[in-house]
């Protein structure tokens, strides 16, 4: 069981977090009113290191809103972005409680080894090294005590943060995205739904012929709160992207890529938590894929409306383009703003619509597009603002993360001709024509 009853861990979680957010949101408040900007460099690393050390998701939500331009400042954003937990592991006491409330008295019977020093700290869990019975390397995630209650809390207080920034900014109307946070975040608390995205992801990649691996799940020693999976040894991506050559960039960079688009454009999955942390990369060098928590299964129509705007933007047909945002679930599109969601549909589109071999972001720098995408809240904000269906959330927070990463890499790659392959997978599978002809 857990170590204090849910509604104790609720109010201890609420005091601790509302006292950071209520000051940042203080200081936005005050930036807002005086056109004045107090914040500084300083504080941002100071927020950057308290939600840090918070076990729980609110690290996950600072990151979200970081991705959001001209939500808060940049000084902020730069800091969040960058965002890890730091938060101090559960001592080895605490942790043999917790293997025993999910495993039973004589857990330890089910393997040869288990370390009780974990080897890597997340927002909603610890990851331990294990060796199982019968000799299989393991990456044990195991849950921390009362996050139902930690969750709960947290989204309390990002129902404050939203609530400021709508006082100030009229940009996004964010509510659907509170909606779709909440969900997202309850569904990462279950185990048995990430080992179901193991599964799935596993029989998709299967006959892949990309050097891809995901991680085994083991059911015997995995419950709600406890997930035993196959230990993937490797290096962080960012360490490859230091060290590799560029060719061999250019070819991880490719992997990447169809690892995050295939799933998506064939069977309408997305993993939705982009970490440079959720990559590793194999002595092989093999793309090791982590961290299933966070999956979002799309309908068809929806994963159609995204296809449908790249063949509108590729053959510039603006009807085409109105038809694709009202199949994504935005309404009441004016002229203005169609003419607004088409500069930021083309800071996204552009790699995918330009046949030629380039880096993911030729025109754009990470600089430059963030001026831009903020450049179009303000155009929104100006205008009345715009509704964000719920769908729409973590698809543009992956596609925009997982961007960054090829970024980061350097590789260069004919994206178009990638993202046409797997169009046309799609069309094979679904039977579905996009292509608009004059």
């Amino acid at each position: 069981m857990d170590d204090t009853s849910p509604m104790v861990t609720k109010i201890k979680r609420m005091a601790t977090v509302s006292s950071t957010v209520g000051g940042f949101a203080a200081r936005l408040i005050g930036e807002r009113v005086t056109n004045y900007n107090i914040d500084d460099a300083t504080y941002a690393k100071t927020l950057k290191i308290a939600l840090g050390q918070m076990k729980g998701p609110f690290m996950k939500v600072a990151q979200f809103l970081a991705t959001i331009p001209d939500a808060i400042p940049p000084e902020y954003a730069k800091e969040l972005l960058e965002l890890q937990s730091n938060a101090p592991p559960m001592g080895t006491f605490f942790v043999k409680r917790r293997m025993q409330a999910e495993l039973g008295e004589n857990w330890e019977a089910k393997f040869q080894f288990f370390d009780q020093i974990p080897a890597a700290a997340a927002s909603l869990g610890q990851v331990h090294k294990a060796t199982h019975i019968d000799g299989t390397k393991l990456a044990l995630k195991l849950q921390y005590p009362s996050m139902q209650s930690v969750v709960e809390a947290d989204l309390v207080q990002l129902s404050f943060l939203f609530k400021t920034y709508h006082l100030f900014n009229k940009a996004l109307n964010l509510n659907e995205v509170m909606d779709e946070i909440r969900c997202r975040l309850f569904e990462e608390l279950d185990y048995v739904n990430e080992a179901r995205n193991i599964t799935d992801y596993q029989n998709f990649f299967k006959e892949s012929k990309d050097p891809i691996k995901i991680p085994e799940f083991f059911s015997d020693l995995s419950t709600p709160r406890l997930l035993a999976m196959s230990w993937m040894e490797g290096i962080s991506i960012l360490k490859a992207a230091e060290t590799y050559s560029q060719s061999d960039r250019d070819i991880l960079g490719r992997t990447l890529f169809c690892t995050w688009y295939r799933p998506f454009y064939v069977n309408g999955w997305i993993h939705g938590d982009p970490h440079p942390g959720n990559y590793k990369v194999d002595a092989e060098q093999n793309l090791l894929l982590l961290d299933f928590g966070c999956v979002r299964r799309f309908d068809n129509g929806f994963v159609d409306g995204v296809i449908e705007l790249y063949e509108a933007l590729k053959h510039k047909k603006r009807d085409a383009m109105v038809a694709a945002y009202e199949g994504w679930g935005f309404t009441n599109l004016s002229n203005e703003l169609i003419d607004v969601m088409n500069e930021w549909a083309r800071l996204l589109y552009n790699p995918l619509l330009d046949d030629c071999v380039r880096p993911i972001q030729a025109e754009y720098s990470g600089a430059k597009g963030w001026e831009t995408a903020a450049a179009v809240h303000k155009k929104l904000h100006s205008l009345g603002g715009l509704k964000v269906p719920k769908e729409f959330v973590f698809m543009d927070r992956a596609s925009v993360g997982v961007g960054a990463v090829l970024m980061r890499l350097g590789a260069k790659q004919n994206w178009h001709q990638l993202f046409e392959a797997i169009i046309d997978e799609r069309r094979n599978i679904k039977g579905k024509k996009y292509d608009f002809i004059a």
